[in-house]
């Protein structure tokens, strides 16, 4: 792979916690912020899909964050997307993406007008997300807060048909609701679970997700979900809308 990675941190309360960037070999490209799930600290469960979508021309920010602290991560989470958008800054897009818990988190930030001065980001991707759970970021389920938003980003769902954690009907849903409201929001269906969708596969030997060559296809195609609605929101660019079926 010909995109890197180096590790700095993000200022959270009274510590700081990693923070991987994969940087893209075309410098000048948007910005994804890209969650994981409910497992403590495991962004290394993100390199594979972070890394292939560094390859299509963005920049990729994966922190860790914890899911058992007292607020049940929110504070990890804001203060990591505090981090993008100044990382991001003024002269580039930043589209916030989380897989599993992460992605009820990244819907979250799009649904809330409060958060960050009522700035939303430029694109949401949400990757096998549960949409009635409360969203980390917000104590707030996203299908209950539709009405609360007052940007209507572009949403980009991705969910594998197989996957037993999280069943696909909590993306199907989501999408509706969102079109039904005048979202331009795409769901993507894989035939795949819940970490194919990512390019990987459980290792129970090891307790977490690990790429796997079986799926490698599957997580190529959530990183052109991610990237080809990252390019739409760059100035100048049409914003495509639909279902955008695999």
């Amino acid at each position: 792979m010909s995109a890197t990675i180096r590790t700095v941190s993000y200022p959270t309360g009274r510590e700081h916690k990693p923070l991987d960037i994969h940087n893209s070999p075309q410098a000048e490209g948007p910005c994804v912020l890209l969650w994981h799930g409910v497992g403590t600290d495991e962004r290394d469960v993100m390199v594979p899909l972070a890394q292939d979508i560094a390859e299509l021309g963005l920049t990729v920010l994966v922190p860790d964050w914890r899911s058992d602290t007292s607020d049940e991560g929110r504070a990890h989470l804001t203060d990591s997307l505090r981090f993008a958008l100044d990382f991001a800054g003024d002269s580039r897009q930043l589209v916030v993406a989380g897989w599993s818990a992460g992605a009820g988190a990244a819907l979250g930030v799009a649904l809330d007008p409060e958060l960050f001065d009522g700035r939303p980001p430029a694109a949401v991707v949400g990757i096998a997300g549960g949409y009635r759970r409360p969203a980390r970021t917000t104590g707030v389920a996203p299908l209950q807060a539709l009405g609360r938003a007052t940007a209507h980003v572009p949403v980009r769902l991705v969910h594998g048909t197989e996957d037993a954690s999280v069943p696909v009907e909590s993306s199907r849903e989501l999408h509706e609701a969102l079109r039904a409201q005048g979202w331009d929001s795409a769901l993507s269906e894989q035939a795949t679970d819940h970490a194919g969708v990512l390019g990987s596969v459980y290792d129970p030997a090891v307790g977490r997700c690990v790429a796997g060559a079986s799926v490698r296809a599957f997580g190529l195609a959530t990183a052109q979900v991610v990237a080809a609605v990252a390019r739409s929101v760059q100035p100048g660019s049409r914003r495509p809308s639909g279902t955008t079926p695999l």
